[in-house]
């Protein structure tokens, strides 16, 4: 039976993530964090899923933040809670499976943090996104102080949070926060798409260029170099790599086993 607050379903390979708590903007609580995680522990061990796509319920909201009503009862400790948002999202961010986030409204505070621990977001034209924690006299803190800056850069990353600015999706686009914006009526489409675009590739390729670019773009070029190379000895042994080639050359599909 499907929890309240957490929709999963699955289309062919692919696993929507669904915040179902509509009536609230599908703002995130902690059980709707541990649903989430629940959820992705089943996926992890499904074979038949290989992408993984978050959205919210309705029209409106991807995720519209924490649920402020529970955050005006939090004290300095559940901040440190080894089970809280930020390492939900941490989570999320290390996930073995391709993850896109499909933004179908606002995507605000953890919302907005949400879809950027996933690997791709994709927009429709109609969604704003945000971090305006600042107004509650916190600061966001389930990655956003890091996330952003890194994907959109230092200066924007500090406009956009002490203002608490809330972005048009257009604008998210421009600076690299998304990476696609489109009608909201080809927004499944489109990330669907994208999805099956991904899923032609090796899977074992998939993580290993994951894991190559959290892991390198948390060090220095050198180190992050010669985690590419030790990702690519690793390749180079396999036997999709095998496969690769040798359909390239054949000039048909591959058929890649994973190994």
């Amino acid at each position: 039976m499907e929890h309240s607050n957490m929709i999963l379903s699955q289309e062919g390979q692919l696993a929507y993530l669904t915040i179902n708590r509509e009536s609230v903007r599908n703002a995130l609580d902690q059980p709707t964090l541990e649903e989430m995680v629940e959820k992705l522990e089943d996926i992890k061990k499904n074979d038949s899923v290989k992408c993984v796509i978050f959205t919210g319920a309705g029209e409106k909201s991807f995720a519209a933040g924490a649920d402020i009503g529970k955050l005006a009862e939090k004290n300095a400790l559940d901040a440190l809670n080894p089970e809280n948002m930020q390492k939900v999202y941490d989570y999320i961010e290390a996930f073995p499976k391709p993850t896109i986030a499909m933004i179908n409204g606002y995507a605000l505070g953890g919302g907005c943090e949400l879809a950027m621990s996933c690997d791709i977001r994709i927009a429709a034209e109609h969604a704003k996104l945000g971090l305006p924690e600042l107004n509650l006299s916190i600061i966001p803190g389930a990655g956003g102080t890091q996330r952003l800056s890194r994907l959109v850069g230092k200066g924007k990353a500090m406009e956009w949070i002490m203002t608490g600015k809330m972005i048009k999706a257009e604008e998210a686009e421009r600076f690299g926060l998304v990476s696609q914006v489109v009608p909201a009526e080809v927004l499944k489409q489109t990330v669907e798409e994208l999805a099956e675009t991904i899923l032609s590739k090796g899977p074992l390729a998939l993580k290993m260029a994951k894991l190559s670019i959290h892991a390198g773009y948390e060090t220095d070029q050198k180190t992050g170099l010669l985690i590419e190379q030790l990702a690519q000895a690793v390749l180079f042994g396999s036997e999709d790599k095998n496969e690769g080639t040798n359909a390239f050359l054949e000039k048909r599909k591959p058929d890649f086993a994973g190994k």
